[in-house]
């Protein structure tokens, strides 16, 4: 009152250090303790003059000195590692994804355990709810009511993950914790102690509701049954390791360095990869299309996108089919339900489009909504026809004959042509060969209605598979599929576009 500051501000601030020193006595203490009782160890062996496999190792039932040194240099390696390790980001982010308030993109798939888990809660509070009286609840539901801020729509995102009344909670809980645990001696993850405070004044603070609930839930599965996995996993590698130490020795100890560099070196480029990947999803639930134009341009972006990887892959399915090559579909397979799975993120995340809308932009979400749909057809052609490829190669069924395999990839080439007109008119926003465009497609429609035919002809006189042909059948019929959901969505830009510049 007298300074005129919130005191939960002040609050956060001394619960951060707080949790900083905690954090300090517990994980400083494991990565530099080893090292420096070593060190003491060799300085006494050093002194004694005894021989080293008579030297006895009890200096280390005493209390190892502290270095202040080692132990300054020790910490700044800690503090420059969290600051700029990619890694320790993606933890953070994680916990706090986890533990915000409300809905959004959900990193986690729901599972059997998650799902069973809600269902067992969402009953035990059907009960709950018929034993106590009306008002007690509402009086209980009337704690959790948050107050309504009004922001602009551009920022109605920018809300922070949680308050500070549990920021507080957060960081003081997990502090004391890990603190009591540290002088206890009791072996403890601070990662693991922080997470769960985070996820259990999440689930007391209501932030889980019926719309992420079993995502939230699944994600705290997963990412407890990863410590414990990599718990056993270090236990059992750690004596494999200790063992091939005992038996090789030095050249054990040579070998087992560099593998691991390789590994640590693999597991960081993979992850900053991935890393570059996720950088480069853009997600509804930004504030940033708010007008026509802006749909339009992001529209273009998906739609160009799509285009190219499904160019991509129709080439990979024809060539790899031809060739037979399991290794090779199934890599195209992987891809294809890479790509579905990110356009069915952008259908999920459309409610978050439609309201970063101004007022006067409310029409372009249908034809967002429409040129979702679209993609999406077009994705569930691409993944049947590269799914029943892999599936017929993997049952070891028959190769395609000659003539099939000539059809396919004529059909192939006139693909490409389209696919690379539309992807290059698209990425460059110039429209005008869209008619003609949408005309063509009638000559590829007559392609594929020839190669049916002429499959039919081969049935009735020497063709002999009849896994051959209904793979055959499924790949034109689908690529028809595919061509007439590309040419619908063709032809809504179109005349979308063409009514834009009227209005202009």
């Amino acid at each position: 009152s007298l300074f005129k500051v919130n005191i939960l501000k002040f609050i956060v601030i001394i619960g951060t250090f707080s949790l900083a020193m905690a954090f300090a006595g517990n994980d400083l203490v494991n990565f530099i303790g080893v090292p420096i009782a070593a060190w003491n160890s060799y300085q006494e062996w050093d002194a004694s003059g005894i021989a080293a496999n008579e030297f006895s190792m009890g200096v280390l039932a005493k209390k190892v000195p502290s270095n202040p040194t080692l132990l300054f240099l020790a910490g700044m390696i800690m503090v420059i590692t969290l600051w700029f390790s990619k890694k320790a980001k993606s933890v953070i982010e994680t916990g706090i994804n986890l533990s915000r308030q409300g809905d959004g993109h959900e990193k986690f798939q729901a599972n059997v355990v998650s799902r069973t888990v809600v269902r067992g809660a969402i009953l035990f509070s059907q009960g709950i709810n018929k034993i106590f009286p009306q008002k007690t609840l509402d009086w209980v539901d009337s704690k959790f009511q948050k107050p309504v801020i009004e922001l602009p729509k551009d920022k109605s995102y920018e809300l922070p993950a949680f308050d500070m009344v549990r920021a507080s909670v957060n960081l003081f809980v997990a502090g004391i914790l890990i603190s009591i645990g540290t002088s206890l001696k009791l072996p403890l993850s601070t990662t693991y102690v922080t997470f769960m405070v985070a996820m259990g004044t999440s689930l007391a603070d209501r932030a889980w509701g019926r719309e992420s609930a079993v995502y939230r839930v699944a994600g705290v599965f997963n990412v407890i049954g990863g410590w414990f996995l990599t718990a056993l996993s270090a236990f059992t590698v750690a004596a494999v390791f200790a063992y091939i130490i005992y038996l090789g020795e030095i050249v054990s100890v040579s070998i087992l360095l560099i593998i691991v560099l390789f590994l640590i070196g693999r597991s960081s480029i993979r992850h900053t990869r991935k890393a570059k990947e996720k950088k480069a999803k853009r997600y509804m639930e930004r504030a940033e299309l708010i007008t026509i134009n802006e749909v339009i341009n992001e529209s273009t972006d998906h739609i160009s996108e799509v285009v190219r990887r499904v160019n991509k892959l129709f080439t990979n399915v024809v060539n790899d089919l031809s060739t037979h090559d399991l290794n090779k579909l199934s890599k195209t397979e992987k891809h294809v339900k890479k790509l579905n799975k990110e356009v069915n993120e952008l259908k999920e995340d459309v409610f978050y489009f439609i309201k970063s809308l101004d007022d006067t932009s409310v029409k372009a979400s249908r034809f967002y909504l429409l040129v979702l749909g679209y993609l999406q057809d077009i994705t569930q052609s691409i993944e049947y026809i590269s799914t029943t490829s892999y599936k017929h190669v993997n049952n070891q069924h028959k190769h395609l004959k000659k003539p099939q395999i000539n059809d396919l990839k004529a059909i192939n080439e006139e693909l490409k042509v389209l696919f690379n007109q539309i992807e290059k008119d698209f990425s460059e926003n110039t429209f005008h060969n869209l008619a003609q465009i949408i005309d063509a497609k009638q000559d590829i429609f007559n392609h594929v209605s020839e190669s049916i035919d002429k499959q039919i002809s081969r049935i009735r006189t020497d063709e002999t598979s009849p896994k051959n042909s209904t793979l055959y059948f499924g790949i034109l019929l689908e690529t028809k599929d595919l061509i007439s959901a590309l040419m619908s969505l063709l032809q809504l830009y179109q005349e979308f576009h063409i009514m834009e510049e009227r209005n202009k």
